[in-house]
């Protein structure tokens, strides 16, 4: 919490405005009871209409002086709430674009999303609350003690009896509570990924009619974070029921020692009046305290989850270069015996080692899980070699700055996404490119007559593309990966939903438009490959086959039988063209 203080630092001023007035209007709510009991005691047996309806008229004033003081303190309040939420919300929002995809996976996408939306929105009611009842309740609890105290200290005595109990109640309860709100919001980001999971494969899940099985799973995971929300708000509610209890015992005592008071003449009964009013607003303060309480705990276990995400290092963010010239002669792109493991996994790839020359192709395929897109993640610098060395014109890319290295890339990956924009924005994505530059990369896709039939680069796309088919999805996306006529060219599966001709036409663009591209291609089809001039063959992360066509047809056997159970026998042994 202390961290996130900083956050409230330069909204001071308004908050300190906003304090002021609810300062006043608090303050002017505790003079109604006294005036109350002035009234009763020393200007009614006088008999002065006038007096007693001029100090009625200055009940009214302060009445409204405090309704107009606690409106103006909430409204400023809500603003400071409102805008130091948003300032957490995009700085946790940054942090997340930045963060290693293995930082990422450690965190979980589902983690990340209820950290950026349900514990910043506990943060933002805390702001709030702190404002609008963290000043007013404490003013009125220990201004309506001072102010029953000027009346009678005996009785204000009975009042604050409890007090302590109440005090220790609370933090003890309040401290627990903040450990189970904790488990609640890890019990809520289960909640949050099964949801989501399912919002993506809807289609799947009524494919295979597994509607019972998915409605049995999040029962699961949905009685499991209602039953730790049940644990957690069942023991911030015992503050409460105790409170009340002390509370009303200490009424019972008040009017009892007030009437034997008053009987005996020690007192009056104008303030015994205004005193069960006091001790009316000391109750609700209480109450109020106790809510703040019950909202720092969870608050406490929310603002520990943004800031590990904010404390998080962002390891792979440089923004200057630590090399000062470029090796003649290098290969353009190198791995050097590369080695790597997932955190939580077994090896990914193993002793990858090849070069490339500018304007080079190197074809990957082998079967599913093979390592095939990890090796494109790691020439991209989402997640650290283990081992060996990644390098880009001889120098090692975790060099590079971060900004100069992504520059470099044209990328495809396997099920990428589209967003619900227009066409020239899903093309562009951001970037300094004209209308001729987007329909020239779009002709080069083969992506530009079905764009023109949409309606051109002003056409609406849907959430991931859902108004267009799979073709034309990845057509989009291979528009996008050469708008900027990147100097490597990584395609992960790009063309498995397009006919053999389009795919053909696709290859020949390339070719020719490309040439000074050096072109990394991940594929199913020996077809979308077997002209590139190296052909990795992968296997459990291994490689079991580097060349050309023509010699892993001679050498690999996996190759062999991939090739003709493609495209036959005879077309499989052919030289290239």
């Amino acid at each position: 919490m202390k961290r996130l203080a900083v956050y409230l630092k330069p909204f001071l001023p308004r908050m300190g405005m906003g304090i002021s007035f609810k300062a006043v209007g608090t303050l002017v709510e505790l003079a109604i009871p006294w005036i109350l009991s002035y009234i009763i005691d020393d200007l009614i047996p006088l008999k002065e209409i006038r007096l007693v309806c001029l100090w009625g008229g200055l009940m009214i004033v302060c009445s409204l002086i405090a309704w107009g003081g606690n409106i103006t303190a909430n409204r400023m309040a809500s603003a400071v709430a409102r805008d130091c939420t948003r300032q957490i919300r995009h700085d946790l929002f940054q942090k997340i674009s930045y963060l290693s995809e293995s930082r990422v996976d450690a965190f979980t996408i589902p983690s990340l999303i209820s950290r950026m939306t349900s514990d910043t929105y506990v943060l933002h009611q805390t702001v709030g609350m702190i404002q609008r009842i963290g000043i007013r309740a404490p003013l009125l609890l220990f201004g309506g003690i001072i102010v029953s105290l000027t009346m009678d200290p005996m009785l204000t005595l009975i009042m604050v009896a409890s007090l302590p109990i109440v005090g220790v109640i609370v933090f003890y309860v309040s401290r627990k509570g903040a450990k189970l709100f904790k488990i609640v919001q890890k019990a809520s980001d289960s909640m949050l990924r099964v949801v989501r999971e399912n919002a993506v494969g809807v289609r799947v899940i009524k494919a295979l009619s597994k509607s019972d099985y998915e409605r049995a799973r999040f029962k699961k995971v949905n009685d499991d974070l209602t039953e730790k929300e049940r644990t957690a708000e069942s023991t911030m509610a015992l503050i409460n029921p105790v409170m009340s209890l002390l509370l009303n015992l200490g009424i019972v005592a008040v009017i009892t020692v007030g009437a034997v008071r008053v009987n005996n003449g020690t007192s009056e009964i104008g303030k015994i009046i205004a005193f069960m009013n006091l001790y009316t607003i000391v109750l609700n303060a209480l109450m109020a305290i106790n809510r703040i309480f019950m909202m720092l705990s969870r608050a406490s276990a929310s603002s520990a989850r943004v800031l590990e995400v904010l404390d998080t290092p962002v390891e792979l963010f440089e923004t200057e270069p630590h090399f000062s010239f470029l090796p003649k002669d290098a290969p353009h792109v190198e791995f050097d015996h590369v080695t790597f493991r997932y955190a939580r996994g077994s090896f990914a790839v193993r002793n990858i080692d090849f070069a490339l020359k500018r304007g080079e192709t190197l074809g990957i395929i082998g079967a599913t899980g093979a390592g095939k897109s990890t090796i494109i993640r790691l020439l991209m610098r989402y997640y650290d070699v283990s081992e060996g060395s990644v390098k880009i014109d001889g120098v090692d890319i975790r060099d590079y700055a971060t900004s100069d290295l992504r520059a470099k890339f044209g990328v495809v990956f396997q099920n990428d996404t589209l967003f619900k924009d227009t066409i020239r924005e899903n093309i562009r994505l951001g970037r300094n490119l004209t209308d001729e530059q987007l329909l020239e990369a779009a002709r080069r896709a083969q992506a530009l007559e079905f764009i023109e039939e949409q309606g051109g680069l002003d056409a609406p796309v849907a959430i991931k593309g859902a108004n267009l088919s799979g073709g034309q999805k990845q057509r989009l996306l291979l528009a996008r990966a050469l708008a900027g006529d990147p100097d490597i060219l990584l395609l992960d599966d790009s063309s498995s939903a397009l006919d053999y001709r389009t795919d053909a036409k696709l290859r020949e663009e390339i070719r020719l438009h490309c040439a000074d591209a050096t072109k990394i291609i991940i594929a199913q089809r020996i077809s979308s490959i077997m002209h590139a001039e190296k052909i990795m063959v992968l296997e459990n992360g291994n490689v079991i086959g580097m060349g050309t066509h023509e010699e892993l047809m001679e050498t690999c056997p996996l190759y062999r039988e991939i090739g003709e159970s493609q495209i036959g026998e005879g077309l499989a042994k052919e030289v290239r063209a």
